[in-house]
């Protein structure tokens, strides 16, 4: 499910700022730092995303965040996560799969890759009207997610595109009206009374 693999994307990185080899990596590292906790802070953020994977699978949507808690809404899938539970909506299928909020049995793909931000060296250039590029190289020896370049607006820090190599494919994502801050923790309710219909699937405890 290319929803899933995007959430995962988005919410593996886990911070431990740590000091880089360079000024210019050392900058890279900070101005990484401050755009992750625009979106993932506290205050809670919201974005439109636009996925495109090697040119053959592609999906877009809107995605919500605060804390522990996230919410998608695509096309024919969609999501509410409380920090409790996280249930996953098929529109086609009519299911509802019921998981617990941190299972890694939601997608194929949490289960085969692991990202921590210590594992990379970074750098960061000047891309001009794109805005500030962050480019992130595995070490030698890590496994899963390869190169990320990161692109963000100049003034506001806010997050512009992504690009992503795990194993020999890319993946591109692009974001757009993301806004950080008041973000109501009633967007993570599940709505139950509009799916009541849907056949629910109860994979909690697996």
């Amino acid at each position: 499910m290319i929803s899933a693999f995007l959430v995962w994307i988005l919410t593996a990185i886990t911070l431990d700022c740590q000091a880089q080899d360079t000024p210019n990596s050392r900058q890279a590292r900070r101005m990484f730092d401050r755009t992750y906790q625009m979106v993932f802070g506290p205050q809670g953020s919201t974005l439109h995303y636009d996925v495109n994977i090697i040119g053959i699978l592609k999906t877009n949507g809107t995605i919500w965040y605060k804390g522990k808690k996230s919410k998608f809404l695509e096309s024919r899938h969609c999501s509410w996560n409380d920090g409790v539970k996280d249930y996953w909506v098929d529109l086609k299928k009519k299911t509802v799969t019921l998981y617990d909020a941190d299972s890694p049995n939601k997608d194929k793909y949490m289960s085969k890759f692991t990202f921590n931000a210590d594992d990379y060296n970074y750098y960061v250039t000047d891309g001009k009207k794109e805005g500030y590029i962050i480019t992130l190289e595995a070490k030698k020896g890590v496994k899963g997610i390869k190169h990320l370049k990161a692109v963000i607006d100049k003034t506001t820090r806010a997050p512009i595109s992504l690009k992503i190599k795990v194993l020999w494919f890319w993946t591109t994502v692009k974001i757009s009206n993301f806004h950080s801050g008041n973000i109501s923790d009633d967007i993570f309710k599940f709505p139950a009374e509009k799916y009541k219909d849907f056949t629910m699937i109860d994979e909690r405890g697996k």
